[in-house]
């Protein structure tokens, strides 16, 4: 597979896990659970604020639209898919537990998804083993920028925004959600644009 094909396949790879899990939270937190997805419970938070549990329920919705939202951008889908494995573990086992059928062979599957790119990103798993030590050299791709990264933060806020607007008027808490999607993404042009000045200055 080529190299322009195989970062085309991982970012649709990351975009599916990151709808999946951002629209899982979101889904929990929104007002009356508007906001679309297709895993649940949407009720999670609801169900176990009756054993007192209702912050760590949210502790979970939140985990779920953080880890999510930084799939679904892409910009740091690896930070991503690291966070990610703990929290379906975490499911699997509730889900077997349970005795749910079906459910474990569709988190093995996402787990297998979600293995690909870390798989992809190997190179950087020296660093995190060897604590930066030794001469292996790593890829280094990508020209991001701290004007990209700020611009990529404010779209992120943005959705905790749009949980607690979405209480008062939920079409301007989808609005407000949709925007800071845009805006995230647009990150990646501004660094291109970033790019090509410093470029011409040099």
């Amino acid at each position: 597979m080529k190299p322009r094909q195989k970062r085309i396949l991982l970012n649709l790879i990351a975009i599916f896990l990151g709808f999946t899990f951002f629209g899982a939270g979101m889904s929990k937190l929104f007002a009356d659970h508007q906001f679309i997805g297709w895993i649940g419970p949407t009720w999670l938070v609801e169900r176990l604020e009756e054993y007192g549990l209702g912050f760590y329920g949210k502790f979970i919705a939140y985990s779920q639209v953080l880890i999510g939202y930084l799939l679904i951008t892409t910009r740091y889908k690896l930070i991503g898919a690291v966070m990610l494995v703990p929290m379906l573990l975490n499911i699997l086992m509730i889900t077997i537990s349970l005795e749910w059928r079906g459910t474990p062979y569709v988190l093995v599957f996402l787990l297998f998804l979600n293995g690909l790119i870390l798989w992809h990103y190997r190179d950087f798993w020296y660093i995190l083993l060897h604590e930066g030590n030794g001469d292996k050299r790593i890829r280094l791709k990508g020209n991001k920028t701290p004007f990209g990264d700020a611009v990529w933060f404010i779209g992120l806020t943005l959705q905790f925004l749009a949980i607690s607007v979405s209480f008062h008027q939920i079409w301007i808490g989808l609005a407000l959600s949709l925007i800071g999607l845009v805006i995230s993404l647009l990150s990646f042009r501004l660094d291109q644009i970033n790019s090509v000045r410093k470029a011409e200055i040099t």
